[in-house]
């Protein structure tokens, strides 16, 4: 049997919302499913506003040409990404400046991010890297002290949450109540109630996901933005339209994209976040399901979920251990051979060759090292456990 590394599973309405758009002849940027999406979307992430566009790409350079980001300036990057977070800077011809990950959740290393702050620096963007929210309270700090935006790139990490003692975001108790009738299972951390959820999406000033093939939920391919910024939903709903006044059809008071979702691909989304619970709790059980398969080697390490997050696990996602023996390629390629597809952990945006930068061991060495010997395995939510243990028992094998 094979094993890919993520496949979208459809169970819901999607085949019927699907057939009901199609029907309407609404398929192309406008009609009831965008507008249903948008709607439900912004409710769950607990913002004012959402905005549907063509892909997670489109959806960062939107939001970043909301902040009128533009050339001479700089925008805070992890390293330790996906080429679209630093593609996005470039688009709007401002730089890029690269931040070193943690050890442990691989996110952006708070700690660096004031020291590389320059008078030219506008925003930051913080990426929750496979589906762990990155470490925010200190970096609403830097932001405030500085004047900072913050661009939060949840493309990986639907339905993750962030917990704080204090704020604004929603009580998690609340949270947990309002979400327990849509999930289908109730293996769930239990609530505490002395702290508040802030979900993915709703801890920047513009948060971006993408509806990839392979993410928790999708359409295929599309985008989704969420604000609570009236302004900033405006200009970029605007921006996303070629730039078409509002009031006033065939208008165009500025140079726009066309950035788009169609109605189709909206129906199919719009079904996957009817059933998103159900697709984090599955995300959730393989998670545990590896862990307990794999805690006991001395070779992998397992990914961590900080006290503070509910991780999203859009990826399992595992790193060798200094003590494997073997190069993570070679066990990659070894596990192909036995029919399990997987991933290695992206190239740092250091060593591509638009961002390549000198003495980059140096600068980088947590996110070098992770990258090298990061390996994302088999996560789709159609993995019974059956196939998970398979899979570790050959991953296993292969690195005894």
């Amino acid at each position: 049997m094979k094993y890919p590394v993520a496949r979208p599973v459809f169970h819901g309405n999607e085949r019927k919302y699907l057939i009901e758009a199609f029907d309407s002849s609404w398929i192309s940027s406008s009609g009831e499913f965008i507008d249903r999406l948008e709607t439900e979307f912004a409710d769950y992430c607990g913002t004012k506003y959402a905005l549907t566009c063509s892909n997670g790409t489109t959806a960062l350079h939107l939001a970043l040409l909301a902040f009128d980001i533009g050339p001479g300036d700089e925008v805070i990057v992890p390293t330790l990404t996906f080429v679209s977070t630093a593609n996005a800077v470039h688009y709007c011809g401002a730089t890029p400046v690269f931040i070193d990950c943690r050890e442990d959740t691989w996110n952006i290393d708070e700690t660096l991010i004031e020291d590389a702050i320059t008078e030219k620096t506008k925003a930051i963007i913080v990426v929750h890297l496979y589906g762990h929210p990155c470490e925010m309270e200190p970096i609403w700090g830097i932001a405030k002290k500085h004047g900072l935006k913050i661009v939060e790139d949840a493309a990986e990490a639907h339905g993750a949450v962030y917990y704080t003692v204090e704020g604004k975001g929603q009580r998690a108790e609340d949270r947990e109540q309002r979400t327990e009738g849509k999930a289908q299972s109730a293996q769930r951390r239990a609530p505490d109630p002395m702290r508040y959820a802030h979900v993915a999406g709703s801890l920047g000033d513009i948060a971006t996901f993408s509806l990839y093939g392979n993410k928790i939920i999708t359409s295929g391919e599309g985008g989704l933005i969420t604000t609570n910024n009236k302004a900033l939903f405006e200009k970029m709903w605007m921006l996303r339209g070629q730039g078409i006044d509002p009031n006033e059809r065939y208008w165009f008071p500025v140079v726009g994209y066309n950035y788009r979702m169609t109605n189709l691909q909206a129906a199919i989304a719009l079904a996957q976040l009817e059933d998103i619970n159900w697709h984090l709790e599955r995300r959730r059980k393989t998670a545990e399901t590896y862990n307990n398969y794999l805690a006991d080697s001395k070779l992998i390490n397992c990914p961590v979920e900080l006290d503070n997050v509910k991780h999203a696990y859009w990826m399992y996602s595992i790193t060798l251990a200094d003590s494997c023996p073997f190069a993570r390629d070679d066990v990659a390629k070894h596990l192909a051979e036995a029919s399990v597809e997987t991933r290695p952990f992206f190239y740092p945006m250091h060593q591509l060759p638009p961002y390549y930068e000198e003495l980059t061991a140096m600068k980088y060495p947590v996110a070098d090292k992770v990258s090298s010997r990061g390996l994302n395995l088999p996560s789709g939510n159609d993995l019974s456990e059956g196939d998970i243990k398979e899979i570790c028992g050959v991953l296993l094998h292969v690195i005894r």
